[in-house]
């Protein structure tokens, strides 16, 4: 990408921040409702945090905004310094968030300066990580929102969402993906992260894959059948989980008089049957997948059949910020990029060959490849460009506030 091309796009990208916590008032971006969420000011000043102290911070002539910020924006690089705790973002009433986003005019005026002055290669990768880190955090601002307003017994709407009429829901079909040696992670000059290379050999049985996430109302034929009570289909560590946690559903579900209801970005909602089941921890799909008489797919067997696939499913430019009933499935299985992150059933483990970056950079991903496992496709609060066949999310089996959700597998 060209230093011009750059600066537009780091443009566009850091006003996307700034679009998204437009509704927010100072009090809600200060909220931080669990220790893995963070409160949204805490994000706008990590992501500047990123380009200060990795893009700026040595330049010749270059004066840090606040030295403070160094150690209370560092989310968990080590060979950085001190962070403060992750659990506590919420205490920081200071700086304001006026003072949070005069930081990130002053980070934009460096890295603008330093784009505009033809900046080395190396440093053009610096940036375009730092733009593909930021619209994670684009989607963790929502994510970490939406768990704190459902904590609020208001149940606040962040936007308020026009309601939609019901669709049928599309009768699930298998897809037949055969028996073979293929290659999967990234190939090509194009932007990915580390985690998703080195492209290599696997071998792939013969599978089949549903041509569509679950539903609401598949899952919750599992929930009335006392899925939640039964030990055989669970992982001996996730029925351990859900019953030290008291889980009798997806997060966010309630019932209403003999009603299922579910709350969205736009507030309290009825269930709505033929939307993508979401909010679901690796314990809970793998469960579902036992009771239907499936698996989860491995996150080889996903990247093969998303070969080719189109991005049809529902995006954060939709501003819907909720996943939509999936689209008739053609030649491939629909949906699988967009509306619901879809669990595998893999480890997030070192691709053979795996490098991680130089220096510092070198803790953004390959340091996590223990106790996670991998979610494929991206979500409704995913920015479209960012996400693509060879990314890989992770997360520990028992998070529950993405948007996660369920495709069907089997031999």
């Amino acid at each position: 990408m060209r230093a011009m091309d750059l600066a537009e796009t780091y443009r566009e990208v850091r006003a996307a921040s700034e679009a998204l916590c437009a509704p927010l008032s100072p009090e809600d971006c200060a909220l931080q409702s669990m220790p893995d969420a963070s409160p949204a000011k805490w994000h706008l000043a990590h992501t500047s945090w990123f380009f200060e102290t990795l893009a700026l911070e040595d330049l010749p002539g270059y004066a840090p905004f606040h030295p403070a910020f160094r150690v209370l924006f560092n989310s968990y690089y080590q060979s950085l310094g001190a962070q403060h705790p992750r659990p506590e973002r919420g205490v920081l009433s200071r700086p304001s968030l006026d003072e949070v986003r005069a930081y990130r005019r002053h980070v934009d005026r460096g890295i603008l300066r330093l784009l505009d002055a033809g900046a080395p290669a190396s440093a053009q990768d610096v940036v375009l990580l730092g733009l593909h880190h930021e619209q994670q955090h684009q989607e963790l601002i929502l994510t970490d929102l939406k768990h704190a307003f459902s904590r609020s017994p208001l149940r606040p709407a962040y936007r308020e969402r026009a309601p939609e009429p019901a669709g049928p829901v599309q009768p699930l079909r298998w897809h037949a993906v055969g028996a073979g040696l293929r290659e999967i992670g990234h190939a090509g000059p194009d932007f990915a992260f580390d985690n998703e290379r080195p492209r290599h050999r696997v071998f792939v049985e013969a599978f089949e894959l549903a041509s569509r996430p679950v539903t609401n109302a598949e899952y919750l034929a599992f929930v009335r059948d006392g899925g939640y009570a039964r030990p055989e289909l669970w992982l001996s560590d996730g029925f351990a989980t859900l019953s030290a946690l008291g889980w009798k559903g997806p997060l966010y579900w309630e019932e209403r008089e003999g009603e299922a209801w579910t709350y969205t970005l736009g507030g309290m909602a009825p269930l709505r049957a033929d939307e993508p089941v979401c909010h679901l921890s690796h314990y809970e799909a793998d469960a579902y997948a036992r009771w239907a008489g499936a698996r989860l797919p491995t996150e080889a067997e996903w990247e093969v059949a998303a070969e080719g696939a189109a991005r049809d499913g529902g995006f954060v430019e939709t501003g819907r910020f909720h996943p939509g009933p999936s689209p008739a499935a053609g030649e491939h299985p629909a949906a699988l990029f967009g509306d619901v992150w879809e669990w595998t059933s893999s480890a997030y483990a070192p691709y053979p060959g795996f490098r991680p970056l130089a220096g510092s950079l070198g803790e953004y991903n390959g340091k996590f490849m223990s106790n996670q496992l991998v979610l494929r496709g991206g979500s409704c609060a995913t920015p479209r460009r960012h996400i693509r066949r060879s990314y890989r999310n992770f997360f520990p089996p028992d998070a529950r506030w993405q948007w996660s959700g369920i495709r069907l597998a089997r031999d």
